[in-house]
């Protein structure tokens, strides 16, 4: 049953290809870079005292409440843009290149702070939320335990592993292994590389059997591939989702279900995807950004991930939306504050 609860619609193709390519590129995307003037910041002392708070990686779509300021760059320097609505972290959108030859990102500039606790950037509450996902993901709460898992949930997919789910048929994977290797080069898994890019894309285990799995588990045992996989969670999941959320005024309950909503149907903008469900969901209610209620919001938000769901075979089981965090939410539990009781698939589980 583990695997098969792992099924879920991948996108980290679409990041990696982005990021492959993203050094001195990022689009042309000049009519609309046209529509607001950009500028070059120079960060003094002053800086320090303004909250950044992430949203998007280079080659990425974002969307932010009403309007606000964004940063586009990395380390010190940063060009900054007010947006309003849509955007994309590029060289394009923002008119100019600011770190040439670097990984960009997007920040959006704090416009509150979130109440004491509320935050899930905080370690006990991120376990927290590691924990509900590997409910669902896994049936298990031990979510420490699947830097080893691996297997073909037979998705279309390849491989599928990891903390996360990376992918050997959507670019994660490989991405993962990468990065792994360019930190420890002489690891178990570096002589993969060349066929994980050739099955890039498809469900091919070709140059990988039979010993890819075997290897796999035996390179979870090392902690600077563990680090890694954390890393990539962070940056291509965990940090666009929160980042999201705190700009549209929600607090960690907001902040977990964007997280799970991301890990399960990616930042795209159509209907069964992750822009595409907050879409519809600002469609129907205002975020507290906007000056709206958070619960209705986050109602609204869920009946639009329940829908897109459905639209899978895979996903038509929606008991992690239904018994697990539309309860938190009827509870009022917008902190996601323990104790925390739930049911996915059924199965009952208690965070204390």
């Amino acid at each position: 049953m583990t695997g098969v609860l792992r099924a879920r619609m991948r996108w980290a193709l679409i990041l990696g290809l982005t990021a492959v390519g993203a050094c001195g590129g990022g689009g042309s995307d000049a009519e609309t870079a046209a529509q607001a003037e950009s500028q070059s910041v120079a960060h003094d002392r002053t800086a320090l005292a303004v909250t950044w708070t992430h949203i998007a990686n280079e080659g990425q779509a974002f969307t932010v409440s009403g309007v606000q300021t964004v940063r586009y760059g990395s380390g010190s320097k940063w060009v900054e843009k007010s947006v309003s609505g849509s955007g994309k972290c590029s060289n394009g959108f923002f008119g100019k290149d600011p770190a040439v030859g670097v990984k960009k990102q997007c920040q959006v500039k704090g416009s509150s702070t979130p109440p004491p606790g509320s935050d899930l950037t905080d370690a006990r509450k991120k376990d927290i939320a590691m924990q509900i996902v590997s409910s669902a993901e896994n049936s298990s709460l031990d979510w420490k335990a699947q830097y080893a898992y691996i297997e073909d949930i037979g998705d279309g997919r390849g491989y599928t592993a990891g903390i996360i789910g990376f992918c050997s048929g959507t670019g994660d994977m490989l991405e993962l292994v990468e990065a792994y290797s360019r930190t420890s080069p002489s690891n178990v898994l570096s002589k993969y590389l060349p066929a994980l890019r050739r099955v890039n894309g498809s469900a091919s285990h070709s140059g990988l059997d039979p010993n890819f799995p075997r290897d796999w588990r035996a390179a979870a045992q090392d902690t600077v591939f563990r680090q890694a996989q954390d890393h990539e969670r962070d940056t291509v999941y965990f940090n666009p989702a929160v980042g999201q959320a705190k700009a549209d005024g929600l607090r960690a309950l907001g902040q977990f279900i964007y997280y799970d909503a991301i890990v399960m149907h990616g930042p795209g903008e159509d209907s069964v995807s992750f822009g595409g469900i907050r879409k519809a969901a600002m469609s129907k209610a205002k975020t507290p950004a906007q000056g709206g209620s958070e619960v209705t919001y986050l109602n609204a938000f869920l009946d639009a991930r329940v829908k897109a769901m459905k639209t899978e075979e895979a996903h038509s089981d929606t008991s992690r939306v239904d018994t697990a965090q539309r309860v938190f939410l009827n509870n009022g539990n917008l902190d996601l504050n323990t104790p925390l009781s739930w049911k996915v698939y059924g199965d009952s589980y208690t965070i204390r």
